[in-house]
C-alpha cells in the first residue's frame, strides 16, 4: 500500500492516508467491497521465483502444470485445492524459487527446480531434410525437428534449420547459439535445484504480499519462529498501513484478533484459510460443514475439550454425525481489555471492521485524498459516503440499524486532517439457543 493507514494514538501521522480505530463501546461511490481473497506460500519443484500468482480456480485447473509442474489432481495442490473450496481468488508464491535451473547443450529450464531434470530435447531430421550431393552438386539442406519432452509427455515441436530460429515455450529457454545434431533418444536437462524453505522465503514472501490485501493469509509451517513471523507481519499491516488480513495457522495460541489458531491438524489449515477468506462480510463461519478431500481431520473432542478449546481461542473442526463443523468462528484473542472487548474475539466482528475501514480507505484515497477541500462541505460530502458504506453493511446484516447523529466528521487538529466518528454495533449470529418450555 502506497499510502498511510492503520490505527492512531494521536493525530501526528506523516504519510496521508486514513488512520482509524476501532474501540469497543463500554459494557460493549461508497460500496462494500468483495471477500474471498486468500494467500499462500508453497514449495513447488516448479514455477516461477520471485513473483505473486493471483489465481482463480479457473487459472489452476488450466495452467496447473506450465505453473508449478504438475496436474491438478496432484498431492502438491491439495492446499491450493482446499482453499479454493471457499476462496476466490488465491495469490500463490513459490517458497522454493531461488534454486537453480537445469540444463544441457540446447537448452535451459525456464524455471529453477528439480522438476526440470524430467525435461529433455529430443532431435531429429525433419522428412524434407535434403542432404548434399556434391557429384551432382546438389547443396543440401538440412531441417531439424526439435522436441520437447516433460516426463515422457512431448510438449513443444518446432521445425528449424538453426537453433537461431528456436523460440523458448513454456518449458525451456532455447541456446540459440547451439549447434543443432540429431539426438534420437534424448538429451536431458540436468542440474535443476530447489532453494531452501526457511524463515528467509517466509519473509520473502511476506514482503512481495504487502502490495496485495488479503483477506487470509495461510501459514502452514509448524516452525515457531515461522509462525511468529506471520503474527508479526500482519499485526503491522493491519496497524501501521492499513491492509487488514488475519493470518490461519495451526497450533498457535497468537492470543490476538490478527490469527485464527486452528486446532485439529496443519492440514487442515487450508481449508480454513478458505473459509476466512471467502466467508462473506454479513455472515459466520460457525456451523460451516467441512467439505475439502482430507479423511484424516483429528475431530473427535470430548465436550469438555470442546468447551477449552473456545476458552483457548481456537478455532476447530468437530464431529457432528458423520460430518466435520465449525464449533464456532472465532480468532485467537483471549486477552479482553477496555479497547478491545470480547466482541473483538468473533471473526464476524474482524470481518465487519476491517470492511468498514477497507472500504473507507478506498472511498477516501479514490475521492478525497489531495482532491477535496477540508471544509464543512467536503466534511459533509465524505460523511455522506461513510453513511452509505455503513448503509450497504446494515442491508446486509452485518451491523445493527444505527443512528446518523452518532456518525460524525470534523476537522482534525492539523489543516489537512479529518476525523471520523463511528458508532455502530456488530450484528450477531445465532450461535446458542435457549429455550425454557413450561408444560401444563
Amino acid at each position: 500500500m502506497a499510502l498511510g493507514g492503520g490505527t492512531y494514538t494521536s493525530q501526528n501521522k506523516v504519510l496521508p492516508g486514513s488512520y482509524i480505530n476501532f474501540i469497543s463501546r463500554a459494557a460493549v461511490s461508497a460500496t462494500v467491497g468483495d471477500r474471498g481473497v486468500a494467500a499462500i506460500g508453497l514449495p513447488f519443484d516448479w514455477g516461477e521465483g520471485g513473483k505473486i500468482l493471483d489465481l482463480t480456480r479457473a487459472d489452476l485447473i488450466a495452467n496447473s502444470e506450465t505453473l508449478f509442474g504438475v496436474d491438478y489432481g496432484s498431492a502438491k495442490l491439495l492446499p491450493l485445492r482446499e482453499i479454493f473450496l471457499h476462496a476466490n481468488r488465491v495469490l500463490v508464491w513459490r517458497l522454493d524459487g531461488n534454486g537453480d535451473r537445469a540444463e544441457n547443450t540446447y537448452a535451459e529450464a525456464k524455471y529453477a527446480g528439480t522438476a526440470g531434470n524430467s525435461l529433455k530435447i529430443v532431435i531429429t531430421l525433419n522428412p524434407d531434410s535434403v542432404e548434399a550431393d556434391p557429384q551432382n552438386g546438389t547443396e543440401g539442406d538440412t531441417i531439424y525437428d526439435v522436441f520437447t519432452y516433460y516426463g515422457d509427455v512431448r510438449k513443444d515441436k518446432q521445425t528449424v534449420r538453426a537453433a537461431s530460429e528456436l523460440v523458448a515455450n513454456d518449458y525451456v529457454t532455447f541456446k540459440t547459439t547451439a549447434t543443432l545434431d540429431v539426438v534420437a533418444a534424448g538429451s536431458a536437462l540436468t542440474g535443476g535445484t530447489n532453494s531452501d524453505v526457511n524463515a528467509g522465503a517466509h519473509q520473502a514472501f511476506l514482503t512481495a504480499l504487502e502490495a496485495y490485501t488479503p483477506n487470509a493469509v495461510c501459514c502452514a509451517s509448524t516452525d515457531s519462529a515461522v509462525k511468529a513471523l506471520y503474527k508479526e507481519w500482519a499485526i503491522g499491516m493491519r496497524n501501521e498501513y492499513g491492509i487488514k488480513t488475519q493470518i490461519v495457522a495451526y497450533a498457535f495460541a497468537a492470543d490476538s484478533e490478527a490469527v485464527v489458531n486452528v486446532k485439529n491438524s496443519v492440514d487442515a489449515v487450508y481449508w480454513a484459510t478458505g473459509m476466512i477468506a471467502g466467508t462473506a462480510v454479513g455472515a459466520s463461519a460457525a456451523n460451516r460443514k467441512y467439505d475439502g478431500e482430507l479423511t484424516t481431520i483429528t475431530a473427535d473432542y470430548s465436550q469438555t475439550q470442546l468447551a477449552n478449546a473456545l476458552k483457548a481461542g481456537e478455532f476447530v473442526l468437530h464431529r457432528v454425525g458423520d460430518d466435520l463443523r465449525v464449533l464456532d468462528d472465532i480468532n485467537s484473542l483471549v486477552t479482553v481489555t477496555a479497547e478491545k472487548g470480547e466482541v473483538f474475539k468473533d471473526n464476524k466482528t474482524i470481518r465487519v471492521i476491517d470492511q468498514i475501514a477497507t472500504d473507507t480507505a478506498a472511498i477516501f484515497a479514490q475521492k478525497y485524498l489531495g482532491t477535496v477541500p477540508n471544509t464543512e462541505t467536503g466534511r459533509m460530502s465524505l460523511r455522506a459516503d461513510v453513511l452509505a458504506i455503513l448503509g450497504d453493511l446494515r442491508d446486509l446484516s452485518a451491523i445493527d440499524d444505527f443512528d446518523n447523529d452518532e456518525i460524525t466528521v470534523e476537522a482534525g487538529e492539523q489543516r489537512n486532517s479529518v476525523v471520523i466518528g463511528v458508532a455502530v454495533t456488530v450484528a450477531g449470529t445465532m450461535t446458542k439457543l435457549y429455550m425454557s418450555c413450561v408444560i401444563a
